[in-house]
């Protein structure tokens, strides 16, 4: 496969969960949010099949797409049903165990995919979602009873969902293309599509999103923003991270690999207690806090160059991570205990399309300085101080981000419940 066919691999996937996030979101609240989990359990381990058969770029690309949609009704309704499963009083710690099985996952994941991928061959990472998911399936018909549809019997915004998507993949489309021009224009379009999105949901008598709950409830608008700010500054990241340790500082990919690893483990470690705190402090105050944490974790990348130790690296990722999970496990508490039992699904669902649209601005925005700064080569040692000069400034812009995040993330305030 060539780089572009490559980069299409994950975009399919993440493009595919971007736009059905929100449609399966409003459709598990109507339906039950069990039977949306149980089912997109069911199609992600059939395109994980497709993918592990695959026969050629093309086929393997494709399968990856359902593959993104069964991701969306299984992200859309998990944290919906964890939600709907505890009392407010422990629904922080709920939520920050939750927050912690992703990040231990993100942990785990990149070394034990290379780990198959050196001994079984890349289709061992699809092969290996078949058990996995089986035994979800068995636990969920066995240990979970019940359902939750507190929106059953409303009507499916088909029109307003075909908008949204149309809208997403614009945008996401035009992110992945950046700097050229025509990334530009099909960005702006897709802005258009979101304008023409949120008219038509305020006319809409069963609307796919309530614009109530960002016109009214500023506790959700806030805390939305905040984790789109969130993404937006801390994804790529790793991907920098990743390619200066390699490069510039000559270490193996299981090296960079195991350094990297110190920033999902200390959100691991970290998220359970901050849910749980979130449960009798002020999520405002949490999350805000942690949003100033990582935006001293980014300022501290700033100053990396050629010759930075090694324990620097490690304690400004450590930063990172802590400032990370004191963010994120509060930030999703705040949100879904901001509206009613009825729109948990949407809320889910919202919050999820910022966490991945902040992925593709972050993406975007990393691609575009390397583009500016190294051009599109292959980075050799007479482009290392390029490189190193982009990432600052990368890291640079990322850290204002956060910090612009903080005073959004304590602009939440109270509100009351809506939805």
């Amino acid at each position: 496969m060539d780089a572009v066919l490559l980069a299409w691999v994950p975009t399919s996937y993440l493009l595919s969960t971007t736009v059905f996030l929100l449609p399966f979101g409003r459709i598990a609240d109507m339906y039950g949010r069990k039977r949306i989990f149980a089912y997109g359990i069911v199609l992600y381990i059939i395109s994980s099949l497709l993918a592990a058969t695959s026969t050629s770029a093309i086929m393997l690309i494709l399968s990856l797409i359902p593959q993104g949609i069964g991701a969306a009704m299984i992200i859309c309704s998990g944290v919906a049903i964890i939600a709907s499963s505890y009392p407010v009083e422990g629904r922080g710690r709920a939520l920050g165990i939750n927050v912690a099985a992703v990040y231990l996952g993100l942990s785990l994941g990149p070394f034990l995919g290379g780990l198959l991928t050196q001994y079984f061959g890349w289709r061992s990472i699809f092969l290996a979602s078949l058990p996995l998911g089986l035994i979800v399936i068995t636990l969920l018909l066995w240990k979970m009873k019940g359902e939750w549809a507190e929106a059953k019997g409303e009507k499916f915004d088909l029109s307003g969902s075909v908008i949204y998507g149309l809208a997403v993949v614009a945008i996401m489309y035009g992110l992945s293309i950046l700097p050229e021009i025509l990334g530009l224009a099909v960005i702006l379009i897709g802005l258009l599509g979101f304008v023409a999105f949120f008219w038509r949901e305020t006319k809409a008598a069963n609307p796919l999103l309530n614009i109530n709950l960002f016109k009214n409830n500023r506790v959700f608008a806030f805390s939305n923003f905040a984790a789109l700010i969130n993404y937006s500054a801390t994804f790529a990241v790793t991907f920098l991270l990743s390619l200066y340790l390699q490069y510039t500082k000559g270490f193996s990919p299981q090296t960079a690999g195991m350094v990297l690893l110190s920033m999902p483990a200390v959100q691991a470690i970290f998220s359970p207690l901050a849910g749980r705190l979130s449960d009798r402090i002020t999520p405002q105050i949490l999350a805000s806090s942690g949003m100033a944490f990582t935006t001293i974790g980014l300022i501290l990348l700033a100053f990396l160059g050629q010759n930075t130790a090694i324990g620097f690296i490690i304690f400004s990722l450590l930063i990172l991570g802590f400032g990370f999970a004191f963010f994120s496990s509060p930030n999703t508490n705040a949100v879904m205990s901001s509206v009613g039992t009825k729109t948990y699904g949407v809320a889910s669902a919202t919050l999820a399309t910022m966490r991945s649209v902040g992925m593709m601005l972050s993406m975007g925005i990393a691609m575009l300085i390397s583009a500016i700064y190294v051009g599109r080569v292959e980075i050799t040692p007479e482009y290392y101080s390029a490189f190193i000069a982009g990432m600052k400034v990368a890291f640079i812009i990322f850290a204002a981000l956060c910090f612009v995040g903080i005073f959004a993330s304590l602009a939440r305030g109270k509100s009351k419940k809506i939805g």
